[in-house]
């Protein structure tokens, strides 16, 4: 009867721990940012100057899911590049214009206005243009990155 209360003893503690880590685990998942919240910040240096991100959830830099917003204003324009892991983009305001292929074409690219998504599979090139002041939204796992097809297209380079 001793043996079975302490292995009843000890279940109970192991159950109320990983509930009390999945409770944790939770709480730390659970965000809410508002409108007003939004903290923006210049983008990284491997986007061409003049785009501000803010970070929603998670850490771009990190292993993990992560959402952060871009915001350009009107003839903002990243020339053709990849991603390591999976795109998904929700157009939040103003419109953008997606283009596939190695090769910048304004006029080739879909123009994709308000509440407009797109998911794009790792290494498919891309670019895009701001036709107006505008907030995408980029929902993936990290680390984020981002591979210029041009190398001379890439900002990091003329720093």
């Amino acid at each position: 009867m001793k043996i079975v209360s302490q292995s009843l003893l000890i279940a109970i503690v192991v159950l109320a721990s990983a509930a009390s880590a999945r409770t944790a685990q939770t709480a730390d998942a659970h965000k809410i940012v508002s409108p007003q919240d939004i903290k923006w910040v210049p983008a990284p240096a491997s986007l061409p100057p003049g785009a501000e991100l803010a970070v929603l959830y998670g850490d771009p830099s990190k292993e993990g899911e992560f959402a952060m917003r871009l915001k350009g204003a009107k003839g903002y324009h990243i020339p053709p590049h990849t991603h390591p892991r999976p795109e998904i983009v929700t157009v939040i305001s103003g419109t953008v214009r997606l283009g596939m292929g190695e090769t910048a074409d304004y006029g080739k690219a879909q123009q994709l206005p308000v509440s407009s998504f797109f998911a794009l599979s790792p290494g498919m090139a891309h670019y895009v243009f701001f036709d107006e002041d505008t907030v995408v939204q980029i929902n993936t796992s990290g680390p984020w990155g981002l591979n210029y097809v041009n190398p001379k297209d890439d900002p990091r380079k003329s720093q």
